[in-house]
């Protein structure tokens, strides 16, 4: 309770709350405009915390953190593009809503539980880290194995009408992580000679091209057919608090804590981030819906799944980055970055030694977290208004940012070029009826597969029997056997 206090004391101030609020609405500006993301909105505000206070750079960096991730629902809503990583899931639904001209409902209802998901991590964060580090860090090549096997089994979820089409997508998703410098032996893979190909593929170039620039490029069709679709209208007029009803609130409770358990979960793994939380939450209700073919056709569900996990997977992060030193994904590595920079060394001697700037960071998880819910509880209006600008500005607008996001990954034009490879391919994937989200799964966990396969054959000597000997990743293999069985009957019954 003392430390609780402090933590209260360090955040509870002028300054600190000032800095939150700018925090989090830049932090949602920067998610919201496709291209940008949390990442780059932590990496471009470094420079500017040297001359703050740790407690100060901590809370502002936070601050960045919880706006960018739940920004990125605002055009994954509006426009079907994602704004980060995190928010791929939500266009699944999130658009749909729209074009049923509930879009201030789908904008409320992803707010709100973006909101009750980092409350959900937040809670987790401050009274189970120590114990989930312990559970944490028993995770080593057998079981980042199994757990990718089990992941991939959730294609199945994502795959739309054809199951068959689903699984060559993630298989082209595997296909496209492995090109480049092999991470175990040094080796480039299906670089044919070409140098920027050594780097491989970065996920930010990947899910651009896949969900914005197709997005442009079908755009681009429809404007040239003879008849014009009808523009999208949101009456935000008759919208009565965030959108949706308290009955509506209360049915989509297990959904949310549902899903929110999964971010948190996800989150606290290294190396994995909310980029692979929301689809593989989003699957997982539409596994236990009573209801799954409505997913994808505009639910409010599918908006749930993916906004309570995606904000979840951020204090789930955490856990590792402040109990262990090890950051759970990106955005962390930067915060690490951070702590660094200010002389802190993130680790279990830091809940004794930096007492205020531990609790300083739960407190302003939570303060961080209520100010994104008014800030973009007051923006509903502001945000909508993106529907009003007619396409053939909005678009071409769209596509700058993202060519400027995509060149500030790693300040190379390949990444530029390689957002135009993967738009052409996502325009091929949508003329031929090919799911684009079973290829982001594939991207993001097929090396996961490959290296820890690998890794744990080179433990075990070749021996395949320690894959299924470690309790952990015996849970989990049995798991993905349950997940196929599951669907196999599902389609037979179909």
């Amino acid at each position: 309770m003392e430390n609780f206090i402090i933590g209260i004391q360090t955040v509870i101030n002028i300054p600190s709350l000032l800095f939150i609020l700018m925090g989090v609405v830049i932090g949602i500006i920067f998610g919201a405009i496709p291209g940008l993301s949390a990442t780059m909105a932590i990496a471009l505000f470094l420079p500017v915390t040297y001359g703050l206070s740790p407690q100060l750079s901590v809370i502002l960096l936070v601050a960045l953190y919880v706006g960018g991730i739940s920004g990125g629902l605002i055009s994954a809503i509006l426009t079907h593009i994602p704004g980060t990583p995190s928010s791929i899931a939500t266009c699944f639904d999130g658009f749909p809503l729209t074009q049923k001209g509930q879009g201030a409902k789908a904008l409320g209802v992803g707010i709100v539980f973006s909101f009750l998901g980092t409350i959900f991590s937040g809670i987790v964060l401050m009274f189970l880290s120590p114990a989930l580090a312990k559970v944490a860090i028993k995770f080593g090549a057998y079981e980042y194995f199994a757990l990718g096997i089990f992941s991939l089994t959730m294609i199945s979820g994502l795959a739309g009408k054809s199951v068959i089409k689903g699984v060559a997508s993630a298989l082209f998703g595997c296909i496209f992580a492995s090109v480049g410098m092999d991470q175990i032996s040094a080796v480039p893979r299906f670089t044919f000679g070409i140098q920027s190909l050594k780097m491989g593929f970065n996920i930010l170039p990947v899910m651009i091209g896949m969900f914005a620039v197709s997005e442009i490029l079908k755009a681009a069709e429809v404007s040239r057919q003879a008849v014009k679709t009808d523009p999208i209208n949101v009456d935000i007029k008759s919208i009565k608090g965030f959108g949706f009803s308290l009955k509506e609130f209360i049915s989509q409770i297990k959904n949310m804590l549902y899903a929110s358990a999964i971010g948190t979960g996800i989150g606290i793994l290294p190396g994995i981030g909310g980029g692979i939380a929301n689809v593989f939450a989003y699957s997982a209700v539409k596994k236990r819906s009573k209801y799954p073919e409505k997913f994808g056709t505009g639910i409010i569900d599918g908006v749930v799944a993916s906004e309570a996990s995606n904000n979840a997977a951020i204090g789930g992060a955490l856990v590792p980055l402040l109990t262990l030193g090890i950051p759970g994904d990106t955005v962390t590595a930067m915060l690490l970055g951070g702590l660094t920079l200010h002389g802190i060394a993130p680790g279990p001697l830091m809940f004794t030694q930096n007492v205020d700037v531990v609790y300083g960071i739960f407190i302003a998880l939570m303060v961080a977290s209520f100010f994104m819910l008014i800030v973009e509880f007051y923006g509903l209006r502001i945000f909508t208004q993106i529907l009003n600008v007619p396409k053939n500005l909005l678009l071409p607008a769209i596509f700058v940012f993202c060519v400027v996001g995509a060149y500030g990954v790693n300040n190379q034009l390949f990444d530029v070029i390689s957002v135009l490879i993967f738009g052409g391919l996502g325009y091929l994937f949508y003329r031929l009826e090919i799911p684009s989200a079973p290829f982001i799964l594939g991207f993001i966990i097929g090396p996961i597969v490959e290296i820890n396969l690998r890794r744990g054959l080179m433990f075990s000597q070749g021996s395949y029997l320690a894959f299924v000997t470690s309790p952990i990743a015996a849970v989990f293999l049995c798991a993905s056997i349950l997940s196929l069985f599951f669907t196999i009957r599902k389609n037979i019954k179909s």
